[in-house]
């Protein structure tokens, strides 16, 4: 027999995980922290509706392929991906929670126009309801992004117009950052009383990047100043920038644009040579307007290459965008760097 005389007690391991610092401080909650900020109580209302409904969606995401395939195609949508079970799903749910939030217009990704919900709502809404939607099915980190704006004739408005803008990332935990024009707070929900807290009250973004966000695969289809810029980027301490710079690429923009407002960085979605991405990628009104809004309130800077991102208007409802966003110095430098 062996002896057990002074050995360490280990825990039940079917108790919860404990921390040593877990409680040690009772973090105040989204509510409260939106609550006490002036901005209209319907747009306060509207924003903790959206953040409301991201649990169920939380919920589904994590329970995967078991009930069902979230993965199943069930068309296209107007951008001309392939629209997935959930994408539609998240859409419905989407709608479902704006309407009798004095929410006039709504323009959803995974609709072809913009939908009416209220002619005589305050407010109109333009909506990503699952962003990086091709990891659906492989836990990867997916997100949601939104912008809300005074309701008018048209959805179609420049991204500096907006009231709010916001997030939610999907990973092993829910993140959630939102602005409503006076900084960027970042929340995480807690599932033991589904209350977000809030973990940062003001972020901000370091000027310099260390860390950088970008799909390798299509260096060879950049434009020759983007391609000389990510290659000074590789060549680190021995190259022309003298340091070091990590690679990040989390395929959907919410994940990169959460640990950009927590850690630094810039991160990269550029138009290139293939025939379907001469104007980028990503989505101007849904997803590079609050992402870019979201970014000049952290004190970074979203362009497409060149212009401001906020102060573009689309022309169409699903136009696209280069995007790129992060630390204000990084995004500046690759602008030079795209005009050389």
């Amino acid at each position: 027999m062996s002896d057990t005389a002074g050995a360490t007690a280990l825990p039940d391991p079917a108790a919860p995980l404990t921390l040593p610092a877990d409680g040690a401080v009772q973090l105040p909650s989204l509510s409260d922290h939106l609550t006490r900020s002036d901005a209209d109580p319907l747009l306060v209302s509207l924003v903790l509706r959206i953040a409301d409904a991201a649990r169920p969606l939380a919920a589904r995401l994590a329970r995967g392929a078991v009930p069902g395939d979230p993965e199943a195609i069930t068309g296209h949508n107007d951008s001309g991906d392939r629209q997935k079970a959930l994408d539609a799903a998240a859409h419905d749910h989407m709608l479902a929670t704006l309407s009798g939030a004095s929410v006039a217009q709504v323009l959803s990704e995974e609709a072809p126009v913009p939908i009416t919900l209220d002619p005589e709502g305050a407010y109109d809404v333009a909506i990503d309801p699952i962003d990086g939607s091709g990891s659906i099915g492989i836990g990867a980190q997916l997100g949601l992004l939104f912008c809300v704006y005074p309701a008018g004739h048209t959805i179609l408005r420049r991204g500096r117009d907006a009231v709010a803008a916001g997030y939610v990332c999907f990973g092993h935990s829910v993140d959630l950052g939102v602005t409503l024009g006076d900084g960027v707070a970042v929340a995480t929900h807690d599932p033991t009383d589904g209350t977000y807290r809030i973990t940062t009250e003001r972020a901000r973004i370091a000027p310099e990047a260390g860390m950088i966000a970008f799909n390798a695969s299509n260096h060879r289809h950049w434009a020759p100043g983007l391609r000389a810029y990510v290659d000074d980027c590789l060549a680190g301490a021995d190259g022309p920038r003298g340091r070091d710079v990590n690679m990040r690429w989390i395929a959907a923009a919410v994940g990169d644009l959460h640990r950009i407002l927590q850690r630094g960085g810039a991160f990269l979605y550029p138009a290139d040579a293939r025939p379907k991405y001469a104007h980028g990628h990503l989505r101007l009104a849904y997803e590079a307007a609050p992402i870019a809004l979201l970014m000049e309130q952290a004190g970074g800077a979203a362009t497409d290459g060149t212009r401001p991102i906020l102060d573009l208007v689309p022309e169409t409802p699903h136009q696209k965008t280069p995007l790129f966003f992060g630390a204000a110095d990084e995004i500046a430098l690759i602008s030079r760097y795209l005009s050389d």
